[in-house]
C-alpha cells in the first residue's frame, strides 16, 4: 500500500501534464474552437473515464437485446488492437486480428445487427448511413472521450468498488481525464454493485458521485450464465466439485472471482493484460499449468472476450485435449432501475429529431 501511493506521487508530475493537454483539448471542444458532429440519427455512447474495467461490452450488450426486436441496431466500436485500419463491417468469421475481440463477440451473439469499426467515429458514422440506409440508431462502443461527436445520449459508466471519484489522472491512476468530465453524461451507471446493494450503499454512492440535477443515475450487477464449450458449445454446470483453471485477459477480475469463489473449489489463475492477443507460448502455458491441477476435476475457463482470441489455437487445444469454456456475462439493474432505465432509452429514441 505504501509502495504503491509513493508510486503514485512519484508520477504525479506526469499526471499533471497529462491533464494540462486534456484539459486544453476539452476546453477546445467546449468553446467550439474544435467542432463536435450531431447527427441525422440517434447516436448512443458508451463509455467511462478509466481505462477498461468498468464494463462497457455486457452494456452495449443489454442496449442491442432492449433495442435489437424493435429497430435496427448498429454498433460502431474503434476495433482496439486489431491488426487492420480504418473503417470496416464486422463480419462473424472475423478473428479478433482483424476486427477486435469485443465488435466480433457482438457480431457473433447478434449476427442480425450491423457491427462496424473505425478508429474515426465522426467519418464512421456517415459510411454506416450509406452502407447500411435501414440503421435507426448507433450504439458508440467506448466513446466518451470522441468528443468530435456529440451523442443524442451519453452513457457514462463507473464501477461500484473503483468509482472515477477515487482515482487519479494517468499514469499515476486510471482516468483518462478530470474527474469533472463526468458532467457531460446524460446517464450515469454504478456497474458491478453487489447482488444485495442496500438503499444506505446506494445513497451513499449517490452522495459520492454527485450527479447533476438533469443527470440519472441507475446500478447494475452481473448475472453469469452456464459455461459452454469454446468448440462444440456444450454447456456445464460449475459444481463445488470443480477445480478452475481461469484464462484471463480482461482489466479486472475481482467481481468475476467473487463470483467463482462462492460457486467452485480450488481456482487458479493465469492472468494476462486486458485484450491480451494469445500467443502459442501463452496456450503452452496453458497447457502445463492444467497438468498441474486435478485431473478429471479441472476445467478450463475463461471470459467471452478472451474466448474470441483463443479461438486461434483451436487445433492445439484439442491436440492437447484441453476444453476451455467461456462463461457468458449479462447486466442486471437494481430494484426499478431496470424499468426506469429503459424507459430512459425509449424517451430518447421517441423524442429525437433529426
Amino acid at each position: 500500500m505504501v509502495r504503491s501511493f509513493l508510486i503514485r506521487v512519484l508520477l504525479l508530475p506526469f499526471s499533471l501534464l497529462y491533464g494540462i493537454v486534456v484539459a486544453i483539448r476539452n476546453f477546445l471542444y467546449k468553446n467550439n474552437f474544435l467542432n463536435s458532429i450531431q447527427f441525422s440519427i440517434p447516436v448512443i455512447s458508451v463509455g467511462n473515464l478509466t481505462v477498461g474495467g468498468a464494463g462497457k461490452s455486457p452494456h452495449v450488450e443489454y442496449l442491442i437485446q432492449t433495442l435489437d426486436p424493435y429497430l435496427d441496431v448498429t454498433t460502431l466500436s474503434r476495433g482496439y488492437k486489431r491488426k487492420t485500419k480504418g473503417f470496416m463491417e464486422v463480419l462473424p468469421q472475423h478473428t479478433a486480428q482483424i476486427a477486435g475481440d469485443e465488435p466480433v463477440q457482438f457480431k457473433r451473439k447478434f449476427p442480425k445487427i450491423g457491427v462496424y469499426v473505425d478508429e474515426s467515429r465522426v467519418f464512421g458514422i456517415p459510411r454506416i448511413i450509406t452502407q447500411r440506409p435501414g440503421t435507426q440508431v448507433v450504439i458508440l462502443d467506448d466513446a466518451f472521450q470522441h468528443l468530435s461527436v456529440k451523442p443524442g445520449l451519453n452513457i457514462l459508466l463507473t464501477e461500484y468498488d473503483r468509482p472515477f471519484t477515487r482515482d487519479w489522472l494517468l499514469p499515476s491512476g486510471r482516468l483518462r481525464e478530470w474527474r469533472a468530465a463526468y458532467k457531460r453524461a446524460d446517464i450515469i451507471i454504478i456497474s458491478k454493485c453487489p447482488f444485495d446493494l442496500t438503499e444506505e450503499e446506494r445513497q451513499a454512492m449517490i452522495e459520492e458521485v454527485s450527479p447533476l440535477p438533469d443527470q440519472k443515475i441507475y446500478f447494475s450487477y452481473y448475472e453469469y450464465g452456464a459455461p459452454y464449450d469454446l468448440f462444440s458449445g456444450q454447456r456445464i454446470q460449475l459444481q463445488e466439485d470443480h477445480d478452475v483453471l481461469l484464462v484471463s485477459g480482461i482489466a479486472r477480475t475481482d467481481y468475476l472471482m467473487q463470483y467463482l469463489e462462492e460457486k467452485v473449489g480450488d481456482i487458479k489463475v493465469l492472468e494476462f493484460e486486458d485484450h491480451h492477443d494469445y500467443t502459442p507460448l501463452d496456450v503452452s502455458q496453458i497447457e502445463v499449468h492444467f497438468k498441474t491441477m486435478t485431473p478429471g476435476k479441472t476445467i478450463v475457463l475463461t471470459t467471452e472476450k478472451d474466448a474470441i482470441r483463443l479461438q486461434g489455437h483451436r487445433d492445439f487445444l484439442r491436440k492437447k485435449d484441453i476444453s476451455v469454456y467461456a462463461l457468458p456475462v449479462k447486466v442486471t439493474f437494481h430494484g426499478e432501475d431496470k424499468d426506469l432505465f429503459d424507459q430512459e432509452i425509449k424517451s430518447f429514441l421517441m423524442q429525437f429529431e433529426a
